[in-house]
Parts: C-alpha cells; structure tokens; sequence
C-alpha cells in the first residue's frame, strides 16, 4: 500500500500544486488507524479518503521508481571513481559499470 504522504502529493500536482510543508501536515498517533491529514490550507479542498485512495496505483508506481533511483545512486560509484574508470579504461569500460547498476536495479519492474 503506497504512503499517505505520496497519494497527497500526487492529488496536489495534479491539482497544479505543490508540496509544502507549510500547507499540509500528515500525523500518525500510533493508535492503529494509520497516517491521516492534520492540517491542510490549500486554495483547494483537503482530498477525501476515495480520492486519495484513486492514487493508490499511481503512489505504488512512482514508490517503485523512486527505491530504483535511490538503489542505484548508493550503488553508483563516486564521481571521482567514475572519471577515474573513463581516464584510465574509456568510455566503453565506464559503460560497462553503470550498465551493471542498471541491470542490477531496473527501472520498470513487473
């Protein structure tokens, strides 16, 4: 199940708004009913629980991607390493290195 956090903020872009932490609060009272909206002062209606239960499957996809991307930052070489490998192997070697990664953790998962 995706994050109170991401359905919110999709519902918001697609409301041509942005996060801001100013404007919405997400609480949790440990009570076992789970993430809710504390406190919201958009220009537009506070989401009800259907509509941010529509972004269910939109959450999920782009939680997805963002754990691919923050997998293969960490697993990525330095900077400094990288352009070590292409100085001293080229292009073709350095290639190969990030491939790796790629294969290792691949953007679009079934």
């Amino acid at each position: 199940m995706a994050q109170l956090y991401t359905k919110t903020k999709l519902y918001l872009e697609a409301n041509s708004k942005t996060w801001d932490d100013t404007k919405v609060s997400l609480q949790d009272n440990s009570d076992g009913n789970g993430d809710f909206i504390s406190s919201w002062s958009y220009d537009i209606a506070q989401p009800t629980a259907e509509q941010l239960a529509s972004y269910e499957s939109a959450a999920t996809t782009a939680e997805a991607l963002q754990t691919v991307l923050n997998n293969r930052a960490n697993d990525y070489p330095s900077i400094a390493d990288q352009l070590d490998k292409i100085y001293h192997s080229g292009i073709d070697e350095w290639k190969k290195v990030i491939k790796a990664t790629k294969d290792k953790y691949p953007k679009w998962v079934k």
